[in-house]
């Protein structure tokens, strides 16, 4: 069983604060993947997560999801990615403490994209990392773009270019909110299904994510995961949170939690 994990920036980071990392909710959901793993030897992962407080702060400063063109904006360029790998340096420490075999495989290493459309990657040396039973690790990152010199690619984004060539059972978005609010910021309507034939509709009445986020926060989320599930009807998204101690464990493990967002009612679950 094939498994993506997205651990969001706004979980493992506080983003209204430069670099806060919280090295205490890390090490818990490390311990919590530990655990489903050596209950599950079949299990294997991909694991992502979010630059938080780390990537987002510069993105914003520098603009860089618009694109990359002056000595400036490629200095902007270089510093998001500085600080999105020293918060991804610090997410593959935790996973070796917790003696998870991590193995980091940075989006600006294997993925180009032409106006903020993949375009070409190499993922050869990600199967033969899982074929190792070694858990491979992406992350928010910057990418080189034929048109626009440089951009960002949300974990979202990475999983929706890997996804319909490595075909997971599930995408788990693991993030601080329980699941998709239709109401947010109000937050009383907690949406428990989302199905393809109703994304228009939900999409038009979600709420923006709260902090900074310049990858488009839950509505860019939803609507990348429904594009994806359209592709792979057997496909199975669930967005929830990472707070409870045990609930990253929980859903690893078939538990429904958050929302769900499927393409064929008779997978849903």
């Amino acid at each position: 069983m094939l498994q993506f994990i997205k651990l969001g920036g706004s979980l493992i980071t506080d983003k209204h604060q430069p670099r806060a990392v919280k090295a205490d909710v890390i090490a818990s959901l490390m311990d919590q993947i530990r655990l489903a793993r050596e209950e599950h030897p079949d299990f294997q992962m991909i694991l992502g997560h979010g630059s938080g407080s780390y990537g987002h702060v510069p993105a914003k400063r520098h603009n860089t999801r618009a694109g990359v063109r002056t000595s400036e904006d490629w200095q902007g360029f270089v510093e998001v990615w500085r600080q999105a790998r020293d918060l991804n340096n610090i997410v593959l420490e935790a996973m070796h403490a917790a003696g998870l075999p991590a193995f980091a495989f940075p989006p600006s290493a294997w993925l180009q994209s032409n106006q903020g459309r993949a375009t070409t990657w190499n993922l050869d040396p990600l199967r033969s990392a899982l074929a190792a039973n070694l858990i491979p690790v992406v992350n928010g990152d910057v990418v080189f773009d034929h048109s626009l010199g440089g951009t960002i690619f949300s974990t979202e984004e990475v999983f929706s270019v890997i996804a319909p060539e490595l075909n997971p059972d599930q995408i788990l978005l693991c993030g601080l909110e329980p699941g998709v609010w239709l109401d947010h910021p109000l937050c009383s309507k907690l949406l428990h299904r989302i199905e393809i034939s109703s994304a228009d509709e939900i999409l038009a009445e979600i709420g923006e994510a709260a902090g900074i986020d310049v990858t488009g926060g839950m509505v860019e989320k939803v609507r990348l995961m429904l594009r994806l599930v359209a592709k792979l009807p057997n496909l199975q998204v669930r967005i929830f949170s990472g707070l409870q101690p045990e609930d990253l464990y929980r859903a690893l493990c078939g538990e429904s939690l958050g929302t769900l967002i499927y393409s064929d009612p008779a997978n849903k679950k």
